[in-house]
């Protein structure tokens, strides 16, 4: 982390110097454009009212004038790049200072209700794994990010990713061309408009009628401007009329018919205008890049061609905008330039649907792969885990909670296996065992997704994730918080029967019911759970839970956390022992609330 802090502000130094520079000779720049604009304003005047001066000799400042704008122009364009990168490496640097949380995307809105864990790991809202993990440009490549996260792939596209990852982390340079990417930063490309375009029903009208309308309407323009070209033939306008008035009532059929179709076709293709700009120049950037690992190559196959397609359509959409402006709006009108645009955006639609769909793709998995690469970067020391076949294992040393600050971090071994399959962990309030299990769980969400894992060293299956960490009662469904326990423990159940091995960690299990209760049901979900060949850990303060890991036939063991200094209850280390807890803060938090020894 530390290099990449070094790069950051040795960076920020760099682009604080080149807006500077910049904005004086953008000053200057400006200064020149003033007084060349003066000038020819200047000997205007003389020239054509006082006549003291040459009537050429205006013209002749023109030049440098025009000079002086498009170098201002130039400058101005200049400017702003730097001071989008300028922003661009000063939220990298407070992320990697620990100024992040709340200032970014969330990713809330791509969350299912009740998934199995997004919500317990913390890897959605506010100060979460998503918002730290999120440099994508475009809110498509948002969204897959969040899919990356929700949904976890098998071995084999997990190391794919893996790879790529790998080749873009160091290309600094390419993450600073997608942060540039589009005239502005706050344009984006969102995928709503572009579905809900796809997916409009297409408007048939006859084959001949794209070749029949530009046909007429330049007709109609040559018998219009044919006399103003020819004024001396006082009879041309008598012989043009009869057919200039007979299209004009073809046109005025076309009209009728075809505008309804029209205004329908432009309302839902004006919905993806705004997000064409960003999405090209990003195609065109993907298309250039020659990339080592397989992923990566595919990817950029995949949109050869791509944004030269979307360029022709950028350009259909902002011609819409040219004719309802004022000089063009009326010819527009009557030459059906509208109608024309919009069954040609038509016909594009249904050319390249299955291409656009291809693109879209493409670029927010690109966008998706570069979020981690950007991860990677900022932090060299966590590592890629090796992906194992065969019989489920989780295997890491040093593993810590990425969300938390290296400085504070502090870090377990943890070993699932087949002959090893949960731990049990008890211990005092506040000792450390959800962040535990939340750092269990986000670590094997990250490692199967293809990001690196806070780790000094990682193995892993390809698991199918379950936690039990944050769940609340909800009075809108009219449900306690026991029954949500209950819920998830059974979709976690439900899972553990799919393809793959589910990765468990469940906070206070079963909490809400009496010990005894507690602790048959406890048993009886665990040996369904372990059944299945799952793997994972459970905390618990009810010490008679102890007992389900003794048991030989499960393979779990007890470990628990407190106090590193009895006379201090709340000196914890955060660190995992072996064996049942046998201290207890209570009373040390009951004094802390201003209660009395009884």
């Amino acid at each position: 982390m530390q290099t990449a802090l070094v790069e950051y502000q040795n960076r920020l130094q760099q682009l604080q110097s080149g807006l500077s520079q910049a904005s004086e000779t953008q000053f200057r720049a400006l200064v020149l454009l003033a007084v060349t604009l003066s000038i020819v304003l200047l000997l205007s005047v003389a020239s054509y009212s006082k006549r003291s001066a040459p009537a050429w000799l205006p013209p002749l400042f023109l030049a440098p004038a025009g000079w002086s704008l498009r170098r201002f122009f130039h400058i101005r364009r200049e400017t702003l790049e730097l001071s989008r990168l300028h922003r661009f490496y000063h939220t990298g640097l407070d992320r990697l200072t620990g100024e992040w949380p709340g200032t970014g995307a969330s990713g809330d809105e791509f969350v299912p209700t009740n998934h199995l864990y997004a919500r317990d790991l913390n890897l959605f809202g506010s100060g979460s794994m998503f918002e730290l993990l999120c440099t994508a440009r475009t809110q498509v490549g948002r969204r897959r990010l969040a899919s990356y996260l929700l949904d976890l792939p098998d071995r084999d596209e997990t190391i794919e990713r893996q790879e790529a990852v790998k080749e873009l982390e160091p290309q600094a340079d390419l993450r600073e061309r997608i942060c540039l990417l589009g005239q502005y930063s706050f344009q984006s490309c969102e995928w709503e408009p572009f579905r809900e375009w796809l997916e409009s029903p297409a408007v048939a009208v006859p084959r001949a009628i794209p070749w029949i309308l530009p046909a007429i309407s330049l007709a109609l323009a040559l018998m219009v401007l044919t006399p103003w070209l020819a004024p001396v033939n006082a009879g041309l306008w008598t012989r043009v009329a009869p057919y200039l008035f007979s299209l004009a009532l073809v046109q005025i059929g076309f009209t009728i018919w075809l505008r309804p179709k029209a205004r329908a076709l432009l309302e839902r293709a004006r919905g993806v205008a705004s997000e064409l700009g960003v999405f090209r120049a990003g195609l065109a950037l993907l298309e250039a890049q020659s990339f080592r690992s397989p992923r990566l190559r595919k990817l950029s196959e995949s949109v050869a061609s791509a944004a030269a397609a979307v360029h022709s359509l950028d350009r259909l959409v902002r011609a819409i905008d040219e004719c309802n402006k004022e000089y063009f709006y009326h010819f527009s009108r009557v030459l059906l330039v509208n109608t024309q645009l919009a069954l040609a955006i038509e016909r594009w639609k249904i050319t390249h649907r299955s291409d656009l769909e291809t693109w879209l793709d493409a670029w927010a998995e690109f966008e998706a792969l570069n979020a981690f690469a950007g991860y990677a970067h900022e932090h060299p020391d966590d590592v890629f885990p090796e992906m194992l076949d065969g019989a489920p294992e989780f295997e890491a040393a040093g593993l810590g909670h990425p969300l938390l600050p290296e400085s504070v971090c502090v870090r377990n071994d943890v070993h699932l296996s087949p002959t090893h399959r949960f731990y049990l962990i008890s211990g005092s309030n506040m000792a450390g065992k959800s962040t535990f299990l939340r750092a269990l769980g986000i670590n094997a969400v990250l490692g199967s997704a293809g990001a690196p894992v806070r780790a000094r060293q990682a193995r892993q299956s390809s698991f199918a994730v379950c936690a039990s960490v944050s769940t609340v009662d909800s009075l809108a469904e009219g449900k306690s918080k026991f029954l949500a326990e209950v819920e998830r423990l059974r979709d976690t159940l439900h899972a553990a029967s799919g393809s793959k091995p589910v990765l468990f960690a469940i906070d206070e299990v079963l909490s809400g019911t009496n010990s005894r209760d507690r602790r048959v049901a406890a048993e009886l979900f665990l040996r369904a759970l372990i059944g299945t060949g799952a793997l994972g850990a459970l905390s618990t303060h009810d010490l008679a839970l102890a007992e389900i890991a003794e048991d030989p036939g499960l393979g779990g063991s007890n470990v628990h956390m407190e106090s590193r200094d009895p006379s201090d209850p709340f000196a914890f280390d955060y660190l995992l022992k072996p064996g049942v807890s046998t201290h207890s803060n209570a009373l040390a938090i009951a004094r802390m609330a201003g209660v009395g020894e009884i």
